[in-house]
């Protein structure tokens, strides 16, 4: 091979290897390395043509020398002509004069045939051996040098080219695989699981989404405290729908709303005659929940009696409809939630230590609103964003309005900041609410205790001042966490402790 001719290889080669690393856009950098080598060698047209998804047929994909209308015309079957027998048997195919092969079929119109001697060459693209398209061009090196020569480097080429669609079709698996699992997250948490995360910004909240991700994937029973109103139920429908079962149902009871008489007959099912007016068999919530998750809200309100039927079932799974000696076996996953003391309840006799130790494997506190306000603001934003889609209103909130939002002790927690919200679209006449729309339904309660203070008593700095005290409280008087929360630095927060007298709050405890 002529010193020249290896040169222009080894240059050709390099230029090509410097776009690999950008090879963001298939097509686009197959077209450059089509251009390169148009402009470092003799070659006046080139092809990449690949299978589609069926394989039944061969289209060009890139091309260099064709118009767009040429390229087009450009598709095979897949044993059609000479691109089809090199795709076909895996070889490469040498074609020294395109009029005098009948196999050449000239489908894209490019080449005058009647006119002077073309010369065609074409290698297959394999990937693990199995031809996935086709390579090919009119002369490479020019008819000094031999086809064999061209072969040689364009199979060395197609090598390369191979790779390029490889690694292009893996990254394109991910990307497929990636949105579908988007889509199917999507599709199973609802508009409001989705805002759960997307609204909390509050490190409370922050710590709660860490504890669901988590322990959402494992069959772990979970427990959920909190205050009424905080969003226990929605939690619950979090974990049910990014666990392994959140296809599968998800089936609640409220153990509070049932008299105890009728609340083991829902929870397990009955025999027809069972008591009185047991007209039928019926299976309980435990056996609708198969396969799924069974979320016991108020779980505290449970009668002694219950909660060693209830124990018993969580132990073994295994219960009995009543009315019935026939053992049933289910396979379903156990959440609680109560907004009282538990370990209280055990210590006054009113709750079962040993039931309590049962669903207490993974407890979740969920804040109550007044510990989480970096996520008063977003939560109105979703809530007034429900509201103008039900009720046509777009809430807007003068900045007092807002403050007074923010700084409201909210004793109903999401629940309630949610209600007044629709409440204020419904009654509002042009969606501008002030303090005087606000006056009927809120009152700002002074943290420290003093008094009940109307609206205009807000102020900026009380909102401060008590955005710092609930800071040091969260992260135990660590003044450099609660600066971090609140985005100063540590000197700042310091001096602000002892601008609004909150030393007590500094360091009170040594528990982590």
């Amino acid at each position: 091979m002529p010193r020249k001719t290896k040169e222009l290889e080894l240059k050709v080669l390099f230029d090509i290897s410097q776009i690999i690393g950008q090879a963001l856009d298939l097509d686009r950098t197959l077209e450059v390395v089509l251009g390169i080598l148009s402009e470092s060698l003799s070659m006046k047209r080139a092809t990449i043509t690949v299978t589609d998804e069926d394989e039944d047929h061969l289209r060009i994909r890139v091309s260099h020398g064709l118009t767009e209308r040429e390229r087009r015309k450009g598709v095979y079957h897949s044993e059609e002509g000479i691109t089809g027998l090199i795709f076909r048997s895996g070889e490469p195919v040498i074609v020294p004069d395109i009029s005098r092969e009948p196999l050449f079929l000239n489908k894209t119109g490019a080449r005058q045939i009647d006119k002077g001697t073309i010369s065609f060459i074409g290698v297959p693209i394999k990937i693990q051996g199995r031809p996935v398209g086709v390579l090919s061009v009119d002369r490479l090196f020019g008819d000094e040098v031999s086809f064999e020569e061209d072969v040689r480097f364009l199979t060395i080429l197609a090598a390369v080219i191979a790779q390029l669609v490889s690694l292009h079709e893996q990254v394109r698996a991910r990307e497929r695989s990636l949105i579908r699992a988007n889509r199917s997250l999507k599709a199973n948490i609802s508009r409001k699981a989705g805002s759960f995360f997307n609204m909390a910004k509050s490190v409370a909240m922050m710590q709660v989404q860490e504890l669901i991700r988590k322990v959402a994937p494992t069959r772990a029973t979970v427990l959920l405290l909190g205050e009424s109103g905080t969003g226990k139920t929605l939690v619950a429908q979090i974990i049910h729908e990014l666990s392994k079962c959140g296809g599968a149902p998800f089936i609640k009871v409220n153990c509070a709303t049932l008299p105890e008489n009728l609340l083991e007959s829902e929870l397990f099912g009955h025999e027809k005659g069972a008591f009185t007016s047991a007209g039928e068999s019926r299976m309980g919530r435990v056996e609708e929940a198969d396969g799924g998750t069974l979320f016991l809200d108020e779980i505290g309100e449970l009668a002694l009696a219950t909660q060693a039927k209830l124990l018993r079932f969580l132990q073994d799974k295994e219960f009995e409809r009543l009315g019935s000696n026939k053992t049933r076996t289910v396979d379903v996953r156990i959440i609680t939630a109560t907004n009282r003391d538990l370990e209280e309840a055990v210590r006054q006799g009113s709750f079962r230590s040993d039931l309590f130790y049962r669903l207490n494997v993974f407890p979740i506190r969920v804040p109550a609103v007044k510990e989480r306000r970096e996520d008063i603001e977003h939560l109105i934003k979703f809530f007034a964003g429900t509201a103008r889609r039900e009720y046509g209103c777009d809430l807007r909130f003068t900045n007092k309005a807002l403050n007074a939002l923010v700084e409201y002790p909210w004793p109903g927690n999401v629940r309630e900041l949610e209600n007044l919200i629709e409440r204020l679209a419904i009654i509002s006449n042009d969606g501008l609410i002030s303090e005087r729309e606000l006056k009927p339904y809120i009152r700002v309660v002074d943290q420290d205790d003093c008094c009940e203070q109307s609206l205009e008593c807000g102020s900026l700095a009380h909102t401060e001042k008590f955005r710092i005290k609930v800071a040091l409280e969260r992260h135990r008087g660590v003044q450099s966490l609660a600066a971090e929360e609140l985005g100063i630095t540590p000197r700042q927060i310091g001096y602000k402790i002892k601008k609004f007298g909150l030393e007590e709050f500094v360091g009170r405890t040594k528990e982590s």
